[in-house]
């Protein structure tokens, strides 16, 4: 409403009216030297319906506010600011723009039982406030997404965050300096959020004991400095600081989240840090099998069936290849044409299972020959 617009509304056949005001005072404090602006409104209606108002149609206002303020929100997509950064409490710790990915699980390379499985597991969490305060523990879950490269795992969690309707806050470790810092991001997020965390083998060395430099390796690392930099402050997050993020006492200060943590290497992972309870769901993310493969072709050409189908999931069945090398095989070089590209497509794609299938081949041959020769 612009100041001093008058809006008229009804509810329960009695007739109540809202205006807008807008006040202007001093400054409240000495770093507010800008005169401030107070906006406000004012509800007009008889006073024989004041308890209908304050019993229920203040409450119908708000409720319905809430409503629309969820269907109009746009989801975003989180940040953080490296910590070197932050300049005293009220700095910036995250960044954002509009998360627009299109994803969801209906366009994800997924066996439709893992895809139900998922789903079902998402939709129990978000009706699970009640339960998760009748058992003790914070509203919150943690998934880890494990498996190769291609596999699918941030488009996963894409699609996750679009089902859910969630923010996604995707956190860079290497950039937190301490574990102070972590708690600080961690209070800074909001509720109905993902906390991801993409490769997280790779992201930090979350071991107990921190590897040492050797004095000979730092006055290197000094030589090796340009004139004026600044010291190397690498990040000093620990194991148990991470621990502690995840499902310690400040982990459930927003409540109603998902903590998610892709690898590719889920045997170099600490067994503290994916342990259920922290990560309450593992979800292998696999090559790609005969039914992911199928909705793929829907996705990229249009189609449900073809004759190379039948050649193409015998091939499956013998080599590995993930979703990502079966949709770029996939990709038409035209929109408009999808019959013509379903054939040059699905060509490309068998020539590449072939390939795959003679490497696959040749790799086991090299591997039975070194070993004929160490037997000798």
């Amino acid at each position: 409403m612009d100041v001093h617009e008058e809006v008229t509304d009804e509810f329960e056949g009695v007739k109540l009216w809202w205006s807008s005001h807008s006040t202007t005072r001093s400054a409240s404090s000495p770093w507010s030297p800008a005169p401030e602006e107070q906006r406000s409104y004012k509800l007009t209606f008889h006073k024989r319906e004041r308890d209908l108002v304050v019993s229920r149609y203040i409450d119908h206002v708000m409720a319905e506010g809430k409503a629309v303020t969820v269907h109009n929100r746009q989801r975003k997509l989180f940040t953080n600011n490296p910590s070197s950064k932050w300049d005293g409490y009220r700095s910036k710790v995250w960044n954002h723009v509009l998360f627009e990915h299109p994803a969801s699980f209906d366009t994800v390379a997924m066996e439709p039982g893992k895809r139900k499985e998922i789903l079902d597991d998402l939709d129990t969490f978000r009706r699970g406030k009640e339960y998760y305060a009748n058992v003790g523990k914070a509203w919150k879950r943690g998934y880890l997404l494990y498996g190769p490269p291609g596999t699918g795992k941030s488009t996963t969690v894409a699609a996750m965050a679009n089902h859910m309707d969630y923010d996604i806050y995707d956190l860079e470790l290497t950039t937190v300096k301490t574990n102070s810092d972590l708690r600080r991001l961690l209070i800074e997020t909001t509720s109905k959020s993902i906390i991801l965390i993409e490769d997280i083998d790779c992201s930090l060395e979350l071991t107990g004991k921190r590897k040492q430099k050797s004095k000979k390796e730092e006055e290197e690392s000094e030589e090796k400095k340009l004139p004026g930099e600044e010291k190397d402050e690498s990040s000093r997050v620990t194991l148990s600081g991470l621990l502690n993020f995840i499902d310690g006492l400040w982990s459930a200060s927003a409540g109603e989240r998902l903590v998610v943590f892709t690898t590719n290497h889920i045997e170099k992972l600490d067994p503290a840090l994916i342990r259920r309870g922290r990560m309450d769901k593992h979800i292998e993310m696999s090559y790609c099998s005969f039914e992911a493969f199928k909705v793929l072709a829907k996705n990229y050409l249009a189609i449900s069936s073809h004759r190379m189908f039948e050649t193409i999931q015998g091939l499956m069945e013998e080599v590995n290849i993930t979703p990502a090398d079966v949709a770029e095989n996939l990709m038409p070089k035209s929109v408009d044409d999808h019959d013509h590209d379903a054939e040059t497509c699905l060509e490309s794609l068998i020539q590449a299972l072939n390939m795959a299938k003679e490497e696959a081949a040749s790799k086991a041959a090299a591997g039975e020959a070194i070993a004929g020769k160490e037997d000798e």
